[in-house]
């Protein structure tokens, strides 16, 4: 299994696998960390109807997810990785970055 995501991920040792899935899962940690201030901060309000959440939860949750991935990544060492696998990520959304 894990051969297959070096592989897939070009990357070259275990070690470096074993950061990349760390900053994956400090990063998912730290977004929800990051959630409940942004949330108290805009008074989000469970109640609310659930498309209004929805748009809440994709306009905040997924940018801060990115910036906090390509962040800890960075401070970790992995800023080549997170960069392309940030790229990838814009492009699924419509957005490409020629760098």
């Amino acid at each position: 299994m894990f051969d297959k995501l070096k592989r897939r991920w070009n990357v070259e040792s275990n070690i470096q696998l074993a950061i990349i899935l760390f900053v994956f899962s400090i990063s998912g940690s730290a977004t929800l960390f990051f959630k409940k201030f942004i949330f108290s901060w805009i008074h989000f309000d469970p109640q609310w109807p659930f498309l209004m959440k929805a748009l809440i939860y994709v306009l905040t949750i997924i940018p801060v997810y990115q910036v906090t991935l390509l962040a800890i990544g960075t401070l970790l060492g992995q800023f080549a990785f997170f960069w392309q696998f940030e790229k990838k990520t814009l492009r699924r959304f419509g957005i490409k970055l020629d760098r």
